[in-house]
C-alpha cells in the first residue's frame, strides 16, 4: 500500500505536457507547406483535405485570420488547377466562391489584411471571367473587385501578389484603358522588384510567396504575345522551376507549350 501510495504522489509531481499555442502554430504551418506542394502539384484532393484540416483553428483569437486565409488559398488554387485540368465550371466556380467567403471572413476581422483583398479579387475575377458572357456580369463582379484592389494598393503598393493579380487582369484591359500585355509584363517585372525587397514577417503564417508564380506569369505572357518570344518565355519557365522544381504547370504543361509553338513557328524544311 506504501508503494502504491508512494507511485501516486511521484506521478503527481511530474510535469504535464499540455500541447501549447506555439505547438498549435507549427501544425498550422505544416498544413500550410502541405497546401503549397500540393498546389504545385496539382494535387486537388488533397487540397480539399487540407482545407477541412484547418478548420479547427479557424476561430483562434492569435491566428484565426491567417488560418481563414490559408483555408480560402487551399481553394482558390483548387480552382486555378481547375482550369488547367479541364474541370467543369460548376465545381470551379463552388471552389471560388468558397474561398471569397473565407477571405472576406480574414479581412473582415483584419481590416489591414491586404493579401485576403487581393486574393479575394482574384477569385472574383476568375468568377467574372466564368460569367463573362451573362448580362451584366461585368458591373456585378467589377463593383465587388475593383474595391478590393484599391483597398490592397493603398495598404502594401508594392506587395509582389498584389502585383500579380494586377498583371494578370491588366493583360485583357484595351492598351488605350491602360491594360495590354506589355503593362501587364511591365507590372510582373515590377512584382519581381518587390520580391528582392520584400521584408520577412515575424508571423510564420504571413503569406510570402509569389516569385515563382510572378516568373510563370512573365513565362505565359511572353509566349501569348502578339510576337512570342519563345527564348525568354522558356527562361523565365526554368527560372521559376529553379524555385519549384515540381511545379506541375510550368513543368508538364507550360514547357511543352512553349516547345510547341516554337516548333510551329520555325520554317518547315524541304
Amino acid at each position: 500500500m506504501k508503494s502504491l501510495l508512494t507511485f501516486v504522489l511521484i506521478a503527481a509531481s511530474l510535469p504535464v505536457f499540455a500541447r501549447t499555442h506555439r505547438d498549435d502554430v507549427k501544425t498550422v504551418r505544416d498544413i500550410v507547406l502541405k497546401i503549397q506542394r500540393a498546389d504545385y502539384g496539382d494535387d486537388r484532393p488533397t487540397l480539399q483535405s487540407l482545407y477541412k484540416d484547418l478548420a479547427a483553428y479557424r476561430d483562434d483569437k492569435q491566428m484565426g485570420t491567417r488560418v481563414l486565409y490559408w483555408r480560402g488559398f487551399a481553394l482558390w488554387r483548387r480552382a486555378l488547377n481547375g482550369f488547367n485540368d479541364g474541370v467543369d465550371y460548376s465545381e470551379i466556380e463552388q471552389d471560388l466562391r468558397g474561398a471569397v467567403a473565407e477571405f472576406e471572413a480574414a479581412y473582415t476581422r483584419d481590416p489591414k489584411f491586404a493579401d485576403a483583398k487581393l486574393a479575394a479579387a482574384s477569385c472574383l475575377m476568375n468568377l467574372l471571367f466564368i460569367h463573362l458572357k451573362e448580362p451584366g456580369a461585368v458591373e456585378q463582379y467589377s463593383s465587388k473587385f475593383k474595391p478590393l484592389i484599391k483597398d490592397a494598393e493603398t495598404l502594401e503598393p508594392e506587395n509582389p501578389r498584389l502585383l500579380w493579380v494586377i498583371g494578370a487582369g491588366k493583360w485583357y484591359i484595351p492598351p488605350q484603358m491602360g491594360g495590354g500585355p506589355s503593362a501587364a509584363i511591365e507590372t510582373y517585372g515590377r512584382g519581381i522588384e518587390a520580391t528582392h525587397h520584400q521584408q520577412k514577417s515575424p508571423d510564420p503564417l504571413d503569406p510570402a510567396w509569389g516569385e515563382p508564380e510572378l516568373l510563370m506569369n512573365l513565362a505565359w505572357s511572353n509566349l501569348h504575345k502578339s510576337r512570342p518570344d519563345f527564348d525568354v518565355a522558356e527562361q523565365y519557365a526554368q527560372a521559376a522551376l529553379k524555385i519549384v522544381p515540381d511545379w506541375h504547370y510550368v513543368r508538364h504543361i507550360l514547357l511543352p507549350q512553349i516547345a510547341e509553338a516554337r516548333a510551329k513557328s520555325s520554317p518547315k524544311q524541304g
